[in-house]
């Protein structure tokens, strides 16, 4: 017998991620070996023997190094007849047993974290509502909106102005404003809300509001910032924290920085290289030719490590990020995090901790947030020193695939396992656990096999759910609800999914809120999702056990052991939930 499961205590112990500077026992079952050298690699190779046992197992304990990062390890086994073998991790990189590796090697992995990290308790199980402020609810404004070029809806509920086919409908407005949103607090706070994250407010030339004309600035479509006071007063007393959008990669090219048309009383990068704002960009060709996001010539890039630029957004009180918080925000979620610098990283988390010590510093990584390739280095966000937590999209998409079919049981448990051995707790419990959001269809679409990415914005216009589609689709939704709030993390709702909006991918899925006309069963279906889970202790912080019992079967234990909750903090409520959820074969 030959095994390592990084995913078992008996093999590892502690089997998940691990203070830097703490011990950790490790253990090879191998009947058949004159010996093991536990192999090991953080920043230089170091190897260990191992103790045998006398019996069929291999120990050894070791004290981490006290520095936070990924320490990686696997096995060399030598028998008595000279050969030798390599043990490591599965190729697909979500630990657990282990295998012989005759070819190329992968390791086991631990995450030591810093032992003092802490993130904002009111994230830890919270319930999120992202709103695109545009499209949610209409109410007067003080604000009288100056820019160019927007078309301006009079019906809520009018279809989008015809598109032609390089356009994406991001000059069409609503008119929801943040009064708009404060006037519906009462319905967010009965269906169990407690954190609201609003797409980007300030002021920009599109809807989306991506491309950040002043940082400074409400956008005047939606309102002033006496009416962003108002909301954020509004919502502490109703118990809701205001996560805001921060979009610190790039600018507008209609913007006070760039001014690329002359719109802003400023002296912007594109109109003279003695502006202040010169540095914040990289030109190739002055000033038509420069870097911008995904060669997206409306959204300059910025240059993270210009001081200039950084004494900007992080300058005590003053700077961009400090200066919002300090206005009521609960802290921030960072668009597009791994294009942003490690180095720009800390010292916004500098920043954001600096107004408020536990203000949310949550980032978009699409991808495993422990182990990520970007910009030719290797990032960990999880150790302590980046980012809180991240939107959970590998969660989403095994959630996703095993409600239509295209995953088993066993890979959703699988997935679940892997982030619980490699996220910190403070980290995995603020796990923005998303199934909809702006960039991506509406998950009703996703879910009836009709996100439509591929066709033309004119035939997406067009797509609409047959009466037996939505049906499954529903029924689909409410599954991957069961399994959104039975999991650790924060379950989120994307405005209007849980009123049955439908819709292809930008600007099909940022439709107004449906408001009257909503599907009120699946509607009430989430309510009672999102209360449960607003006061369950057990839900939002308790230890979690998941296990497949067949392909369509899952069976999720959420619990508290010992008198504490799974990020080690004492607890009075020793209730229990176990949630049986099973798709139709």
């Amino acid at each position: 017998m030959l095994c390592h499961d990084s995913h078992s205590p008996y093999y590892r112990q502690p089997a998940g991620p691990a203070p830097a500077g703490s011990n950790v026992r490790f253990r090879l079952v191998c009947d058949d070996a004159a010996g093991v050298i536990l192999r090991t690699w953080m920043g230089e190779e170091r190897a260990y023997p191992m103790t045998f046992d006398g019996d069929r197992v291999w120990e050894l304990s070791l004290a981490m190094p006290a520095e936070p990062g990924i320490y990686w390890y696997d096995f060399i086994i030598y028998h008595e007849d000279g050969h030798t073998w390599r043990y490591g991790a599965p190729d697909d990189d979500l630990g657990g047993e282990g295998h012989v590796c005759e070819g190329g090697l992968h390791s086991f992995r631990i995450t030591l974290y810093d032992p003092k990290w802490e993130t904002p308790a009111w994230m830890h199980g919270a319930n999120i509502y992202q709103i695109f402020p545009d499209r949610f609810f209409r109410a007067p404004t003080q604000a009288v909106d100056d820019i160019r070029g927007r078309r301006k809806h009079e019906k809520w509920d009018e279809d989008l102005f015809p598109l032609r086919e390089r356009e994406n409908g991001s000059m069409d407005f609503y008119g929801g404003t943040l009064n708009g949103i404060r006037s519906k607090l009462p319905y967010l706070r009965e269906m169990g809300v407690t954190v609201l994250y609003l797409n980007p407010v300030f002021r920009s030339l599109h809807n989306h509001h991506y491309d950040t004309g002043d940082y400074t600035q409400i956008d005047p479509m939606l309102g002033t910032k006496a009416d962003f006071d108002a909301l954020c007063r509004a919502c502490r007393e109703a118990g809701i924290e205001v996560m805001l959008d921060g979009v610190f990669s790039h600018t507008g090219q209609d913007s006070l920085y760039f001014n690329a048309f002359g719109h802003y009383n400023s002296i912007g990068a594109a109109q003279s290289e003695a502006s202040p704002y010169y540095s914040w960009y990289s030109f190739e060709a002055y000033p038509t030719q420069y870097r911008c996001w995904w060669g997206d010539a409306s959204l300059p890039e910025c240059r993270k490590n210009d001081p200039s630029y950084q004494e900007f957004m992080f300058a005590p009180k003053e700077g961009i990020v400090p200066r919002w918080i300090l206005e009521g925000a609960g802290g921030w979620r960072l668009d597009v995090a791994d294009e942003l610098t490690m180095d720009f990283l800390r010292k916004l988390r500098t920043a954001a901790k600096g107004a408020r010590k536990d203000a949310i510093v949550l980032g978009e990584v699409w991808e495993d947030a422990s182990n990520k390739e970007s910009y030719g280095e290797v990032r960990c966000y999880c150790t302590g020193d980046t980012l809180d937590s991240v939107m959970n999209y590998p969660l989403r998409e095994a959630i996703l695939n095993f409600a239509r079919g295209f995953g088993t049981a066993w890979d959703l448990e699988r997935l679940v396992r892997h982030q619980a051995e490699v996220y910190p707790a403070p980290f995995r419990y603020a796990l923005m656990n998303l199934l909809g959001s702006h960039d991506r269809a509406r998950v009703l679409n996703v879910l009836a096999g009709k996100e439509c990415r591929d066709l033309p914005r004119s035939v997406q216009h067009r797509v609409k759910l047959t009466k037996a589609e939505y049906r499954e689709a529903v029924a689909r939704l409410k599954l991957c609800y069961d399994l959104l709030f039975a999991l650790p993390g924060c379950p989120t709702v994307y405005y209007g999914d849980e009123a049955g909006m439908t819709g292809c991918s930008d600007p099909f899925c940022r439709m107004p809120f449906p408001w009257g006309k909503e599907d009120t069963d699946l509607q009430a279906y989430v309510r009672k999702k999102m209360r449960e889970h607003r006061d369950s202790e057990v839900l939002r912080t308790g230890h979690c056990e998941i296990e497949a019992i067949d392909a369509d079967t899952v069976r999720i234990r959420r619990f508290m052991l010992d008198g504490r909750d799974g990020l080690g903090q004492p607890t009075k409520e020793q209730a229990e939930k176990v949630y049986t959820i099973r798709r139709d074969a």
